[in-house]
């Protein structure tokens, strides 16, 4: 078997075991978030970071709602990571934007942090902080989940289905999860551009035009 082929058989059986129970934990705080007028703050380290910034894109845009990600601003981690250490660069940031019980924090990583084993220790301090506000916990997380998963109000665990492809799976179905959510019936509000032009480019067709011609047009 290809590595191509394994990656996808993977990823399928994946699919198979998500916990859609959570997935509709998560929906019903997100809408409870929106309809209170808080704020969703995603966290995450690495390639799970840009994820946070995808996700804050898609949600404000597509939802609504009021979403930030502190990896954004690079200026203040960095000096948040300069003067005072990596472990306080999301505490910092929450701090600032006054985190609060009708908020909540998304949490995108790989391991879900391990104070013991100083993983991800800034994930830790941003979950213990929001736990100390009343704010919302959800997590998008592989392996065991970690301390997210320990902690959190909703938490997606990606099954570990092969122990080479741990990261990679767990990255890549943090984007699948949360596409998932934020183009629900439920939380979507504006529609994406292209789900958007399909009456339009089926009214085209319908009068002998070219999806092609109607796209020049």
């Amino acid at each position: 078997m290809s590595y191509a082929a394994k990656y996808l058989e993977v990823a399928c059986a994946i699919a198979q075991k998500i916990d859609l129970e959570q997935i509709e934990k998560m929906i019903a705080t997100i809408l409870d978030v929106r309809a209170k007028g808080g704020r969703l703050f995603f966290i995450g380290v690495g390639g799970s970071a840009a994820n946070c910034s995808h996700a804050v894109n898609d949600f404000r845009k597509i939802a609504g709602i009021e979403c930030y990600a502190p990896v954004d601003n690079v200026a203040e981690l960095t000096a948040r990571t300069n003067d005072e250490g990596w472990e306080s660069v999301f505490t910092g940031y929450l701090r600032v934007s006054k985190l609060n019980a009708k908020d909540a924090l998304m949490v995108l990583s790989v391991g879900g942090g391990d104070r013991e084993r100083n993983i991800s220790p800034n994930i830790v301090a941003a979950l213990e902080l929001a736990k100390e506000r009343g704010a919302r916990i959800m997590g998008i997380v592989g392996r065991n989940g970690g301390h997210t998963a320990q902690v959190a109000d909703a938490c997606i665990i990606i099954p570990t289905i092969s122990d080479d492809m741990i990261t990679p799976q767990a990255e890549g179905w943090q984007g699948m999860i949360w596409h998932m959510l934020v183009s629900d019936p439920r939380i979507l509000l504006n529609a994406n551009k292209w789900e958007s032009q399909v009456p339009a480019i089926e009214g085209a067709r319908a009068a002998g035009k070219s999806s092609a011609v109607f796209a020049e047009n």
